[in-house]
């Protein structure tokens, strides 16, 4: 459950930033211009905030959450509001935690084909000497948690989950890597 350490206005006198103690992501972000989109990716914190009247969209990383209202609320009494799930949401690692084993329930690499279960070894073979050493020498790691045609989903874990270069230039470093393998290759962070 992340605190409130900060709360700050922005250059948008309808939004309002949020800066919390604990990060919500590892570095993903959640951004919802409306109510059906967190319910469509089933985001509990995105859905509890817009069940508040006013809410307009919801945008959040790491250790910040800014939410935007429709101008019609007053600040000192939504804010209020607004903090209740914010400190009721999970933290990073444990949403890390639930996402891991979300995805791993969902993702059963003895489902796979054949020829995906030799396509998914080969990626961890590379991963596992060029990629996982090194993240796991700075504290953290990284899974797969999802492989569909030629889209490969990873997921951040520990330091790497918060460190900006996960998400471009070690994030492009396995992409490039693995398309040594699969030219077509996406590879995506989630």
């Amino acid at each position: 459950m992340p605190k409130i350490a900060e709360i700050e206005p922005t250059p948008n006198p309808n939004a309002m930033k949020f800066i919390l103690k604990e990060p919500l992501t590892w570095g993903i972000t959640r951004s919802y211009d409306e109510a059906s989109q967190a319910d469509a990716k089933g985001d509990k914190l995105a859905q509890d905030l817009f069940a508040i009247e006013h809410v307009t969209s919801v945008f959040y990383v790491d250790h910040w959450i800014t939410v935007t209202q429709n101008g019609k609320a007053d600040w000192n009494d939504l804010k209020r509001k607004l903090a209740v799930p914010i400190r009721e949401a999970p933290a990073a690692d444990e949403n890390s935690a639930n996402l891991i084993e979300d995805a791993m329930a969902n993702f059963d690499p003895a489902k796979l084909s054949d020829e995906d279960r030799v396509r998914l070894d080969k990626i961890n073979e590379l991963l596992d000497d060029q990629i996982r050493p090194f993240l796991q020498n700075d504290g953290g790691d990284v899974y797969i948690v999802g492989l569909e045609g030629n889209k490969l989903s990873v997921h951040y874990q520990g330091a790497c989950g918060s460190c900006p270069s996960s998400l471009s230039g070690t994030l492009t470093g396995i992409e490039n890597l693995v398309r040594q393998i699969e030219p077509d290759m996406e590879v995506v962070a989630v």
